[in-house]
């Protein structure tokens, strides 16, 4: 895999971020794989930005949450939205039961700083944190980082929400006794499990309206039962969020072994693009004032398209390096267009791959859709970029053109 290079010192104005990041700017790890472009997005907290879309999804669920906590005299949520992203692998993986070898762990996947420490793939990765601590209750929001491939629906940057409740053991004997159940573990799993979806399914209602639900068996490392929320939303069935009981073992993580509790966690770009008609997950990014003032805090409308440029597409196609040279990974690709072209590229995709039996080499054709989200670009400007992206996949992917 190629490391990633910077051209210049990113822009962060954050001084609470600026100086949890400088470190590993000033003693770059070999390991280090973040690009520019993902430095400069890591305090724009979307999520915060008032008439926002994303933070007026983030609101209503806030909102929603604590008035149920409140109806059912329930522990009071507390909120974490402005963590700075950098944590650590044991707290982002091993403390989840996410193993070594667990793919979503590979450089390919995740960006590290170094061999310890990464930018979070997860809002999950500060859950023990908050719970060795003993809050009782806590929604925990923010921007995570994931290596992906590209198209309307992906992007490096996203944004995440967590909930997490805890029970005290008189609350929980309470709970059992009220129902004349035994306690035992499956009692108590099944005690969690119905508050948990309770609360879910009315949250649901007050994103969606009165829409038909169903529930699905799913896994999860990090809890047991795992499950997940379905609902039917403009004539398909929709995946809304991931939740369960917390596994024992990350209970026991967190030194609350003794206690048990359940967590939920869902993306506010997926929500916000159902729920406002958003096309095209790169517009959540965009400062132009014809997106910026279609919303307004406290309001879900349907997004207005002021505009659809012309797309343009180029193609590119390659002999991979002989795996004695260099790893290669399709991510890799993806990753050093987007760092190029920015949010000019809209998609990339892999439409031929031919494996010489003769030679044992193996070649890629790639599509590269251009369109700016602004404006109309020109031959010249996507032609320059193309021959950078040609430049760099040969310098740094090593990868071979054809003659």
């Amino acid at each position: 895999m190629a490391k990633a290079s910077l051209s210049s010192t990113p822009v962060i104005t954050d001084p609470v971020l600026k100086s949890a990041l400088e470190p590993y700017l000033i003693n770059r790890h070999p390991k280090n794989n973040v690009p520019e472009g993902i430095l400069n997005k890591l305090d724009k907290r979307l999520h915060l930005t008032k008439h926002h879309p994303l933070n007026i999804i983030k609101t209503k669920i806030v909102d929603y949450c604590a008035a149920h906590a409140k109806e059912n005299k329930h522990p009071a949520f507390n909120v974490y939205d402005n963590l700075v992203p950098i944590v650590n692998t044991v707290n982002c993986f091993d403390k989840l039961r996410v193993g070594p070898e667990h793919v979503s762990r590979q450089v390919t996947d995740t960006y590290y700083l170094n061999e310890d420490t990464v930018l979070r793939t997860h809002t999950s990765a500060h859950q023990c944190e908050f719970i060795e601590q003993g809050v009782p209750a806590f929604l925990c929001v923010g921007d995570v980082y994931r290596r992906d491939e590209i198209d309307a629906s992906h992007y490096p940057v996203f944004h995440q929400m967590e909930g997490v409740r805890i029970y005290e053991n008189e609350e929980m004997n309470t709970a059992l006794s009220t129902t004349n159940t035994p306690s035992s573990p499956d009692a108590i799993k099944k005690v969690i499990e119905e508050d948990l979806k309770r609360l879910l399914t009315g949250l649901a209602r007050h994103l969606f309206g009165d829409v038909e639900m169903r529930w699905r068996d799913d896994f999860f490392p990090f809890t047991e039962p795992s499950f997940e929320l379905d609902v039917f939303f403009k004539g398909e069935w929709m995946e809304v969020l991931g939740c369960g009981v917390i596994h024992h073992e990350v209970m026991q993580n967190a030194h609350m072994g003794h206690k048990h509790g359940w967590a939920f966690g869902l993306g506010l770009e997926r929500l916000a693009m159902v729920l406002f008609d958003i096309p095209d997950i790169r517009l959540f990014w965009s400062d132009d004032v014809r997106f910026t003032s279609q919303f307004e805090d406290g309001k879900i409308n349907k997004f207005v398209p002021y505009s659809k440029y012309p797309m343009c597409y180029k193609d590119v196609s390659f002999w991979l390096p002989k795996v004695e040279d260099q790893a290669f990974h399709q991510n890799d690709v993806y990753e050093l267009i987007r760092d190029i072209a920015g949010d000019i590229v809209e998609k990339v995709a892999l439409f031929d791959q031919f494996d010489n039996k003769k030679t044992g080499r193996t070649s890629h054709a790639y599509r590269i859709e251009y369109r700016h989200m602004d404006r109309s670009l020109t031959n010249e400007e996507v032609n320059e970029i193309q021959q950078k992206v040609r430049d760099q996949l040969e310098s740094k992917l090593k990868v071979t053109f054809a003659k």
